[in-house]
Protein backbone atom coordinates (compact mmCIF):
# COMPACT_ATOMS: atom_id res chain seq x y z
CA UNK A 1 0.00 0.00 0.00
CA UNK A 2 1.26 3.48 -0.80
CA UNK A 3 2.18 5.64 2.16
CA UNK A 4 1.74 9.31 2.90
CA UNK A 5 4.82 11.28 1.94
CA UNK A 6 7.16 12.60 4.59
CA UNK A 7 7.33 16.42 4.35
CA UNK A 8 11.02 16.24 3.42
CA UNK A 9 10.11 14.26 0.29
CA UNK A 10 7.49 16.73 -0.94
CA UNK A 11 10.02 18.90 -2.71
CA UNK A 12 11.39 15.87 -4.56
CA UNK A 13 7.97 14.55 -5.62
CA UNK A 14 6.09 17.77 -6.26
CA UNK A 15 9.02 19.99 -7.19
CA UNK A 16 10.84 22.62 -5.21
CA UNK A 17 9.54 25.56 -7.22
CA UNK A 18 7.11 28.06 -5.63
CA UNK A 19 3.43 27.25 -6.09
CA UNK A 20 2.86 29.64 -8.98
CA UNK A 21 -0.21 29.26 -11.18
CA UNK A 22 -0.79 30.54 -14.67
CA UNK A 23 -4.21 31.96 -15.44
CA UNK A 24 -6.66 31.34 -18.23
CA UNK A 25 -9.94 33.16 -18.87
CA UNK A 26 -9.27 35.15 -15.71
CA UNK A 27 -8.98 32.15 -13.37
CA UNK A 28 -5.92 30.29 -12.05
CA UNK A 29 -4.80 26.99 -13.55
CA UNK A 30 -3.21 24.53 -11.16
CA UNK A 31 0.38 23.70 -12.11
CA UNK A 32 1.37 21.65 -9.06
CA UNK A 33 -0.01 18.25 -8.02
CA UNK A 34 0.12 19.38 -4.37
CA UNK A 35 -3.62 20.11 -4.19
CA UNK A 36 -3.66 20.13 -0.38
CA UNK A 37 -0.47 22.12 0.09
CA UNK A 38 2.45 20.59 1.94
CA UNK A 39 0.20 17.97 3.50
CA UNK A 40 -0.79 16.45 0.13
CA UNK A 41 -0.39 12.66 -0.05
CA UNK A 42 0.57 10.59 -3.06
CA UNK A 43 -2.26 8.08 -2.93
CA UNK A 44 -4.65 7.01 -5.70
CA UNK A 45 -6.34 3.82 -4.50
CA UNK A 46 -9.21 2.75 -2.26
CA UNK A 47 -7.47 4.36 0.75
CA UNK A 48 -6.95 7.71 -0.99
CA UNK A 49 -9.16 9.63 1.44
CA UNK A 50 -8.04 7.93 4.67
CA UNK A 51 -4.51 9.20 5.28
CA UNK A 52 -3.35 11.92 7.69
CA UNK A 53 -1.88 15.18 6.44
CA UNK A 54 1.55 14.32 5.05
CA UNK A 55 3.16 17.08 7.14
CA UNK A 56 1.52 16.02 10.42
CA UNK A 57 3.97 15.43 13.27
CA UNK A 58 4.40 11.94 14.73
CA UNK A 59 2.76 13.05 18.01
CA UNK A 60 -0.26 14.37 16.16
CA UNK A 61 -0.43 11.17 14.10
CA UNK A 62 -1.15 9.32 17.34
CA UNK A 63 -4.09 11.66 17.97
CA UNK A 64 -5.22 11.02 14.40
CA UNK A 65 -5.15 7.25 15.00
CA UNK A 66 -7.22 7.56 18.17
CA UNK A 67 -9.76 9.73 16.40
CA UNK A 68 -9.85 7.25 13.53
CA UNK A 69 -10.76 4.41 15.91
CA UNK A 70 -13.79 6.30 17.22
CA UNK A 71 -14.74 7.34 13.69
CA UNK A 72 -14.44 3.84 12.25
CA UNK A 73 -15.69 1.50 14.98
CA UNK A 74 -19.39 1.01 15.69
CA UNK A 75 -21.12 2.52 18.71
CA UNK A 76 -23.33 0.19 20.73
CA UNK A 77 -26.39 0.21 22.94
CA UNK A 78 -25.91 1.16 26.59
CA UNK A 79 -25.01 -0.26 29.01
CA UNK A 80 -22.02 -2.06 27.52
CA UNK A 81 -18.53 -3.06 28.51
CA UNK A 82 -17.23 -0.75 25.78
CA UNK A 83 -18.42 2.23 27.79
CA UNK A 84 -16.41 4.73 25.71
CA UNK A 85 -18.59 3.85 22.72
CA UNK A 86 -22.01 3.11 24.16
CA UNK A 87 -25.23 5.09 24.11
CA UNK A 88 -26.26 4.50 20.49
CA UNK A 89 -29.78 5.59 19.61
CA UNK A 90 -32.45 4.65 20.43
CA UNK A 91 -33.26 6.20 17.03
CA UNK A 92 -30.47 6.54 14.49
CA UNK A 93 -29.42 6.19 10.84
CA UNK A 94 -26.16 4.30 11.31
CA UNK A 95 -23.96 3.05 14.15
CA UNK A 96 -20.63 4.52 13.02
CA UNK A 97 -19.27 7.60 11.26
CA UNK A 98 -17.69 5.29 8.70
CA UNK A 99 -21.14 3.83 8.02
CA UNK A 100 -22.05 7.05 6.16
CA UNK A 101 -18.62 8.31 5.09
CA UNK A 102 -17.50 5.06 3.49
CA UNK A 103 -13.68 4.90 3.74
CA UNK A 104 -13.90 8.64 4.54
CA UNK A 105 -15.52 9.18 1.15
CA UNK A 106 -18.95 9.84 -0.24
CA UNK A 107 -22.09 7.92 0.56
CA UNK A 108 -24.44 6.61 -2.09
CA UNK A 109 -28.01 6.02 -3.04
CA UNK A 110 -29.20 2.64 -1.69
CA UNK A 111 -29.36 -0.32 -4.05
CA UNK A 112 -32.33 -2.62 -4.43
CA UNK A 113 -33.45 -3.87 -0.99
CA UNK A 114 -30.56 -1.97 0.62
CA UNK A 115 -31.31 0.34 3.58
CA UNK A 116 -30.50 4.02 2.97
CA UNK A 117 -27.56 4.13 5.41
CA UNK A 118 -25.45 6.88 3.84
CA UNK A 119 -28.42 8.87 2.53
CA UNK A 120 -31.04 10.44 4.77
CA UNK A 121 -33.78 13.04 4.73
CA UNK A 122 -33.64 16.34 6.60
CA UNK A 123 -37.13 17.34 7.79
CA UNK A 124 -38.83 20.66 8.44
CA UNK A 125 -42.15 22.46 8.23
CA UNK A 126 -42.77 26.02 7.02
CA UNK A 127 -41.95 28.60 9.67
CA UNK A 128 -43.49 31.93 10.58
CA UNK A 129 -40.63 34.48 10.53
CA UNK A 130 -42.08 36.41 13.49
CA UNK A 131 -43.54 33.67 15.69
CA UNK A 132 -40.62 31.30 15.07
CA UNK A 133 -37.87 33.92 15.13
CA UNK A 134 -35.86 32.29 17.92
CA UNK A 135 -36.09 28.81 16.39
CA UNK A 136 -34.94 30.15 13.03
CA UNK A 137 -32.07 32.10 14.59
CA UNK A 138 -30.65 29.03 16.34
CA UNK A 139 -31.72 26.17 14.05
CA UNK A 140 -32.10 27.80 10.66
CA UNK A 141 -35.42 25.99 10.09
CA UNK A 142 -38.43 24.73 12.03
CA UNK A 143 -38.20 20.99 12.83
CA UNK A 144 -41.21 18.82 12.05
CA UNK A 145 -43.57 18.05 14.94
CA UNK A 146 -42.86 14.61 16.47
CA UNK A 147 -40.33 13.62 13.78
CA UNK A 148 -37.80 16.41 14.37
CA UNK A 149 -35.14 17.50 11.90
CA UNK A 150 -34.03 14.18 10.40
CA UNK A 151 -35.77 10.96 9.40
CA UNK A 152 -34.17 8.11 11.36
CA UNK A 153 -34.72 4.78 9.64
CA UNK A 154 -33.05 2.53 12.24
CA UNK A 155 -33.62 1.89 15.95
CA UNK A 156 -32.55 -0.26 18.87
CA UNK A 157 -34.39 -3.62 19.13
CA UNK A 158 -36.81 -2.27 21.75
CA UNK A 159 -37.66 0.83 19.73
CA UNK A 160 -39.22 1.44 16.35
CA UNK A 161 -37.58 3.35 13.49
CA UNK A 162 -39.36 6.56 12.60
CA UNK A 163 -40.35 5.30 9.14
CA UNK A 164 -39.13 3.75 5.92
CA UNK A 165 -37.53 5.84 3.18
CA UNK A 166 -38.56 4.76 -0.33
CA UNK A 167 -36.98 6.10 -3.51
CA UNK A 168 -38.54 5.93 -6.95
CA UNK A 169 -36.61 6.83 -10.10
CA UNK A 170 -37.86 8.73 -13.13
CA UNK A 171 -35.62 8.45 -16.23
CA UNK A 172 -34.96 11.67 -18.13
CA UNK A 173 -33.45 11.79 -21.63
CA UNK A 174 -30.99 14.64 -22.19
CA UNK A 175 -29.94 15.36 -25.80
CA UNK A 176 -26.67 17.23 -26.26
CA UNK A 177 -25.73 19.58 -29.09
CA UNK A 178 -24.26 16.79 -31.23
CA UNK A 179 -27.36 14.58 -30.67
CA UNK A 180 -25.62 12.43 -28.04
CA UNK A 181 -28.30 11.17 -25.65
CA UNK A 182 -27.53 10.97 -21.91
CA UNK A 183 -29.99 9.34 -19.55
CA UNK A 184 -30.39 11.12 -16.22
CA UNK A 185 -32.44 9.78 -13.33
CA UNK A 186 -34.63 11.89 -11.07
CA UNK A 187 -35.24 10.57 -7.55
CA UNK A 188 -38.67 10.86 -5.92
CA UNK A 189 -38.61 10.37 -2.15
CA UNK A 190 -41.45 8.81 -0.17
CA UNK A 191 -41.82 8.17 3.56
CA UNK A 192 -43.84 5.08 4.41
CA UNK A 193 -44.94 3.27 7.59
CA UNK A 194 -44.49 6.16 10.05
CA UNK A 195 -44.35 4.67 13.55
CA UNK A 196 -45.00 7.80 15.60
CA UNK A 197 -48.22 9.09 14.16
CA UNK A 198 -49.09 10.76 10.86
CA UNK A 199 -46.55 12.94 9.11
CA UNK A 200 -47.39 16.66 8.78
CA UNK A 201 -49.23 17.55 5.60
CA UNK A 202 -46.81 20.45 5.06
CA UNK A 203 -43.65 18.38 5.62
CA UNK A 204 -40.52 19.61 3.81
CA UNK A 205 -37.81 17.07 3.03
CA UNK A 206 -34.23 17.49 1.87
CA UNK A 207 -32.21 14.42 0.82
CA UNK A 208 -28.54 14.45 1.82
CA UNK A 209 -25.80 11.97 0.99
CA UNK A 210 -22.64 11.88 3.12
CA UNK A 211 -19.84 13.98 1.52
CA UNK A 212 -16.16 13.09 1.38
CA UNK A 213 -14.06 14.11 4.38
CA UNK A 214 -10.73 15.18 2.89
CA UNK A 215 -9.22 18.62 3.51
CA UNK A 216 -11.81 19.85 5.98
CA UNK A 217 -9.23 21.38 8.30
CA UNK A 218 -7.75 23.28 5.38
CA UNK A 219 -11.17 24.61 4.40
CA UNK A 220 -11.73 25.75 7.98
CA UNK A 221 -8.37 27.56 7.82
CA UNK A 222 -9.32 29.78 4.87
CA UNK A 223 -9.76 33.30 6.30
CA UNK A 224 -13.40 34.29 6.33
CA UNK A 225 -12.47 37.64 4.81
CA UNK A 226 -11.25 35.80 1.70
CA UNK A 227 -14.57 33.98 1.38
CA UNK A 228 -16.49 37.21 1.95
CA UNK A 229 -14.47 38.85 -0.82
CA UNK A 230 -15.84 36.26 -3.26
CA UNK A 231 -19.46 36.86 -2.26
CA UNK A 232 -21.64 38.93 -4.57
CA UNK A 233 -25.21 38.42 -3.31
CA UNK A 234 -26.63 41.20 -5.51
CA UNK A 235 -24.57 40.24 -8.58
CA UNK A 236 -23.11 43.72 -8.68
CA UNK A 237 -20.65 42.70 -11.41
CA UNK A 238 -23.57 41.38 -13.50
CA UNK A 239 -21.86 38.11 -14.43
CA UNK A 240 -24.89 36.01 -13.44
CA UNK A 241 -23.18 34.61 -10.33
CA UNK A 242 -24.43 35.85 -6.96
CA UNK A 243 -22.85 33.69 -4.28
CA UNK A 244 -23.60 34.53 -0.67
CA UNK A 245 -22.15 33.52 2.67
CA UNK A 246 -24.53 31.72 5.01
CA UNK A 247 -24.86 33.05 8.56
CA UNK A 248 -25.45 30.31 11.14
CA UNK A 249 -25.64 29.71 14.88
CA UNK A 250 -22.39 28.74 16.61
CA UNK A 251 -23.17 26.61 19.66
CA UNK A 252 -19.86 27.15 21.44
CA UNK A 253 -19.85 30.95 21.30
CA UNK A 254 -23.63 31.36 21.26
CA UNK A 255 -23.55 33.81 18.38
CA UNK A 256 -24.17 33.98 14.65
CA UNK A 257 -21.10 33.26 12.53
CA UNK A 258 -20.42 32.55 8.84
CA UNK A 259 -21.21 28.99 7.78
CA UNK A 260 -18.96 26.97 5.49
CA UNK A 261 -19.64 23.23 6.07
CA UNK A 262 -22.49 20.98 5.00
CA UNK A 263 -24.48 20.93 1.77
CA UNK A 264 -26.06 24.30 2.63
CA UNK A 265 -23.08 25.70 4.57
CA UNK A 266 -25.16 25.48 7.75
CA UNK A 267 -22.26 24.64 10.12
CA UNK A 268 -19.56 27.14 11.16
CA UNK A 269 -16.77 24.65 11.88
CA UNK A 270 -15.74 21.00 11.73
CA UNK A 271 -16.30 20.34 15.44
CA UNK A 272 -19.93 21.46 15.43
CA UNK A 273 -20.62 19.57 12.22
CA UNK A 274 -19.11 16.41 13.74
CA UNK A 275 -21.13 16.66 16.94
CA UNK A 276 -24.26 17.37 14.91
CA UNK A 277 -23.67 14.11 13.05
CA UNK A 278 -23.25 12.22 16.33
CA UNK A 279 -26.58 13.61 17.56
CA UNK A 280 -28.60 13.31 14.35
CA UNK A 281 -27.11 10.23 12.71
CA UNK A 282 -26.35 8.08 15.77
CA UNK A 283 -28.45 9.51 18.61
CA UNK A 284 -25.41 10.42 20.73
CA UNK A 285 -25.16 13.48 22.95
CA UNK A 286 -22.10 15.71 23.43
CA UNK A 287 -21.29 18.86 25.39
CA UNK A 288 -22.33 21.21 22.59
CA UNK A 289 -25.19 18.93 21.45
CA UNK A 290 -26.70 17.76 24.77
CA UNK A 291 -29.88 16.53 23.06
CA UNK A 292 -30.49 14.29 20.07
CA UNK A 293 -33.24 14.48 17.45
CA UNK A 294 -35.63 12.50 19.68
CA UNK A 295 -38.77 14.46 20.51
CA UNK A 296 -40.87 14.17 23.70
CA UNK A 297 -43.51 12.18 21.82
CA UNK A 298 -40.97 9.43 21.09
CA UNK A 299 -40.13 8.83 24.78
CA UNK A 300 -36.45 8.14 24.22
CA UNK A 301 -35.71 8.87 27.88
CA UNK A 302 -36.91 5.36 28.79
CA UNK A 303 -33.72 3.92 27.27
CA UNK A 304 -30.44 3.75 29.16
CA UNK A 305 -28.05 6.49 28.11
CA UNK A 306 -24.31 6.04 27.70
CA UNK A 307 -23.27 8.86 29.99
CA UNK A 308 -23.88 12.57 30.15
CA UNK A 309 -22.68 13.37 27.60
CA UNK A 310 -22.35 10.10 25.70
CA UNK A 311 -19.53 11.44 23.55
CA UNK A 312 -17.04 12.75 26.10
CA UNK A 313 -15.16 15.97 25.39
CA UNK A 314 -11.97 13.94 25.04
CA UNK A 315 -13.48 11.63 22.42
CA UNK A 316 -15.19 14.55 20.68
CA UNK A 317 -11.88 16.38 20.35
CA UNK A 318 -10.13 13.29 18.97
CA UNK A 319 -12.85 12.80 16.35
CA UNK A 320 -12.80 16.46 15.35
CA UNK A 321 -9.01 16.38 15.09
CA UNK A 322 -9.28 13.34 12.84
CA UNK A 323 -11.89 15.03 10.64
CA UNK A 324 -9.69 18.13 10.30
CA UNK A 325 -6.56 16.13 9.47
CA UNK A 326 -7.55 13.87 6.55
CA UNK A 327 -5.18 14.65 3.70
CA UNK A 328 -6.01 15.62 0.14
CA UNK A 329 -4.60 13.27 -2.53
CA UNK A 330 -2.29 14.65 -5.22
CA UNK A 331 -3.41 15.55 -8.74
CA UNK A 332 -2.75 12.95 -11.42
CA UNK A 333 -2.18 12.92 -15.20
CA UNK A 334 -1.35 16.62 -15.27
CA UNK A 335 0.93 16.17 -18.31
CA UNK A 336 -1.95 14.80 -20.40
CA UNK A 337 -2.90 17.11 -23.27
CA UNK A 338 -6.57 16.26 -22.70
CA UNK A 339 -6.35 17.15 -19.00
CA UNK A 340 -4.62 20.45 -19.78
CA UNK A 341 -7.22 21.24 -22.41
CA UNK A 342 -9.97 20.37 -19.93
CA UNK A 343 -8.47 22.75 -17.37
CA UNK A 344 -8.76 25.61 -19.86
CA UNK A 345 -12.31 24.60 -20.79
CA UNK A 346 -13.24 24.49 -17.08
CA UNK A 347 -12.29 28.15 -16.85
CA UNK A 348 -13.74 29.15 -20.23
CA UNK A 349 -17.16 27.69 -19.50
CA UNK A 350 -17.36 29.64 -16.24
CA UNK A 351 -17.17 26.62 -13.90
CA UNK A 352 -14.38 28.38 -11.98
CA UNK A 353 -16.77 31.24 -11.24
CA UNK A 354 -18.17 29.18 -8.33
CA UNK A 355 -15.63 26.35 -8.09
CA UNK A 356 -12.87 28.80 -7.15
CA UNK A 357 -9.66 26.90 -7.84
CA UNK A 358 -7.15 28.38 -5.42
CA UNK A 359 -7.07 29.57 -1.79
CA UNK A 360 -4.48 30.41 0.84
CA UNK A 361 -5.00 29.27 4.42
CA UNK A 362 -4.28 31.53 7.36
CA UNK A 363 -2.46 30.92 10.63
CA UNK A 364 -4.01 28.14 12.75
CA UNK A 365 -3.00 27.86 16.41
CA UNK A 366 -1.16 24.57 17.15
CA UNK A 367 -1.67 23.37 13.57
CA UNK A 368 1.36 24.28 11.43
CA UNK A 369 0.30 21.55 8.99
CA UNK A 370 -2.82 23.61 8.16
CA UNK A 371 -1.25 27.07 8.34
CA UNK A 372 -0.19 29.22 5.40
CA UNK A 373 -0.90 26.56 2.78
CA UNK A 374 -1.62 27.15 -0.90
CA UNK A 375 -4.53 24.83 -1.65
CA UNK A 376 -6.74 23.99 -4.64
CA UNK A 377 -10.20 22.96 -3.35
CA UNK A 378 -12.21 24.30 -6.33
CA UNK A 379 -14.91 25.88 -4.18
CA UNK A 380 -15.85 29.35 -2.95
CA UNK A 381 -17.79 27.81 0.00
CA UNK A 382 -20.68 30.13 -0.88
CA UNK A 383 -24.36 29.49 -1.51
CA UNK A 384 -25.59 29.57 -5.10
CA UNK A 385 -28.98 29.15 -6.75
CA UNK A 386 -28.76 25.80 -8.54
CA UNK A 387 -32.16 26.00 -10.19
CA UNK A 388 -35.47 24.18 -9.71
CA UNK A 389 -34.26 20.72 -10.79
CA UNK A 390 -32.00 20.42 -7.73
CA UNK A 391 -34.16 22.46 -5.34
CA UNK A 392 -35.38 20.93 -2.07
CA UNK A 393 -37.72 23.78 -1.11
CA UNK A 394 -36.33 23.80 2.45
CA UNK A 395 -34.65 26.92 3.86
CA UNK A 396 -31.68 26.64 6.21
CA UNK A 397 -30.57 29.91 7.81
CA UNK A 398 -29.95 32.23 4.81
CA UNK A 399 -29.99 29.39 2.28
CA UNK A 400 -33.28 29.18 0.42
CA UNK A 401 -34.72 26.06 -1.16
CA UNK A 402 -32.84 26.55 -4.44
CA UNK A 403 -29.43 27.25 -2.92
CA UNK A 404 -26.53 24.91 -2.19
CA UNK A 405 -22.95 25.44 -1.13
CA UNK A 406 -20.40 24.98 -3.92
CA UNK A 407 -19.04 21.48 -3.36
CA UNK A 408 -15.21 21.25 -3.27
CA UNK A 409 -13.95 19.26 -6.25
CA UNK A 410 -10.53 18.23 -4.95
CA UNK A 411 -10.16 14.47 -4.99
CA UNK A 412 -13.39 14.04 -6.98
CA UNK A 413 -11.69 11.87 -9.59
CA UNK A 414 -11.03 9.26 -6.89
CA UNK A 415 -14.54 9.26 -5.41
CA UNK A 416 -15.59 6.05 -7.16
CA UNK A 417 -12.20 4.46 -6.57
CA UNK A 418 -12.76 4.88 -2.84
CA UNK A 419 -16.44 3.86 -3.02
CA UNK A 420 -17.49 2.35 -6.38
CA UNK A 421 -21.17 3.06 -5.54
CA UNK A 422 -20.50 6.73 -4.86
CA UNK A 423 -22.80 9.25 -6.49
CA UNK A 424 -22.46 12.98 -7.09
CA UNK A 425 -24.51 16.06 -6.08
CA UNK A 426 -26.20 16.55 -2.72
CA UNK A 427 -28.29 13.37 -2.93
CA UNK A 428 -25.98 11.18 -5.01
CA UNK A 429 -28.43 11.05 -7.93
CA UNK A 430 -25.71 11.58 -10.56
CA UNK A 431 -23.90 8.35 -11.41
CA UNK A 432 -21.22 10.13 -13.43
CA UNK A 433 -19.57 13.54 -13.49
CA UNK A 434 -21.30 14.25 -16.80
CA UNK A 435 -24.69 13.63 -15.22
CA UNK A 436 -23.74 15.98 -12.38
CA UNK A 437 -22.86 18.75 -14.84
CA UNK A 438 -26.14 18.33 -16.73
CA UNK A 439 -28.18 18.70 -13.54
CA UNK A 440 -26.69 22.16 -12.91
CA UNK A 441 -29.20 24.99 -13.32
CA UNK A 442 -29.81 28.45 -11.93
CA UNK A 443 -26.57 30.42 -11.77
CA UNK A 444 -24.76 27.44 -13.33
CA UNK A 445 -27.17 27.09 -16.27
CA UNK A 446 -24.99 29.01 -18.76
CA UNK A 447 -21.96 26.84 -17.94
CA UNK A 448 -24.00 23.64 -18.23
CA UNK A 449 -25.40 24.83 -21.56
CA UNK A 450 -21.89 25.49 -22.86
CA UNK A 451 -21.00 21.93 -21.94
CA UNK A 452 -24.06 20.65 -23.81
CA UNK A 453 -22.91 22.43 -26.98
CA UNK A 454 -19.30 21.22 -26.82
CA UNK A 455 -17.96 18.76 -29.34
CA UNK A 456 -17.39 15.32 -27.87
CA UNK A 457 -13.58 15.66 -27.66
CA UNK A 458 -14.00 18.83 -25.61
CA UNK A 459 -16.55 17.22 -23.29
CA UNK A 460 -14.16 14.31 -22.80
CA UNK A 461 -11.30 16.71 -22.04
CA UNK A 462 -13.34 18.51 -19.37
CA UNK A 463 -14.24 15.19 -17.73
CA UNK A 464 -10.58 14.10 -17.95
CA UNK A 465 -9.64 17.28 -16.09
CA UNK A 466 -12.20 16.61 -13.34
CA UNK A 467 -10.96 13.04 -13.04
CA UNK A 468 -7.43 14.34 -12.55
CA UNK A 469 -8.41 16.34 -9.47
Amino acid sequence: MKRALHPCLLALVFGAQPLLAETHAGYPIQTTPATGGEGTVNQADTNSYSLPQGNLSMTKRLDFSVGNSFFRNPWVEAPASTDARDGLGPLFNTNSCQGCHIKDGRGHQPGVDEPPVSLFLRLAVPADPERDEEILRKHGFKPAPVYGSQLQTAALPAAKPEANLIIDWIPIQETLGDDTVVELRKPVYRIENPNYGPLPDNLLVSPRVAPQMIGMGLLEAIPVTDIQALADPDDSDQNGISGKLNQVWDLASQQTLPGRFGWKAAEPNVHQQSMGAFAGDMGLTSSIKPTTDCTPEQHCERFTHGGEPEVSDKVANFVSFYAKSLAVPARRNMDSESVQKGARLFNETGCAGCHTPKHQTGEVADRPDLSNQTIWPYSDLLLHDMGPALADGRDEFLANGNEWRTAPLWGIGLAQVVNPQSGFLHDGRARTLEEAILWHGGEAQPSADRYRQMAEPNRNALIDFLNSL
